[in-house]
């Protein structure tokens, strides 16, 4: 099995949405989401539930939680070994619609510029 290549997302005017959400969590929220990131790169498609699902329209959340929190990150592959890290969040319920949309417009802006919207520099 080849490794997953993982790409972050970064907006056109440079924000990258995952990065500021990481940087607002504590340090223990932020190892396990990193943990996940880490297995999501060695499995790529292979990883299953607990660790992460599909939620439609090919986006997909990797699942940690720490105390009561639930911690989402969402993600889509783009080709066979390439996964594009959106954003983070917190979660109380069902992931909002409004999240996936974003994932998608997210995903849609890399197909179409992958250079502007690719974050350069270490997780």
């Amino acid at each position: 099995m080849a490794k997953t290549e993982v790409v972050i997302y970064q907006e056109q005017e440079g924000q990258v949405p995952l990065l500021n959400w990481l940087d607002s969590l504590s340090s223990i929220a932020q190892d396990k989401c990193i943990a996940l990131i880490e297995k999501l790169a060695e499995m790529g498609y292979e990883l299953r539930r607990p660790h992460c699902d599909i939620l439609r329209d090919g986006i997909y959340e990797l699942r940690a939680r720490h105390r009561n929190v639930n911690y989402r990150i969402l993600y889509a592959f783009i080709g066979r070994n390439i996964v594009l890290l959106s954003h983070g969040f917190t979660k109380e319920k069902k992931v909002p619609n409004t999240e996936i949309n974003r994932a998608i417009r997210n995903r849609d802006n890399y197909i179409q510029e992958p250079q502007a919207h690719t974050y350069i520099g270490e997780l």
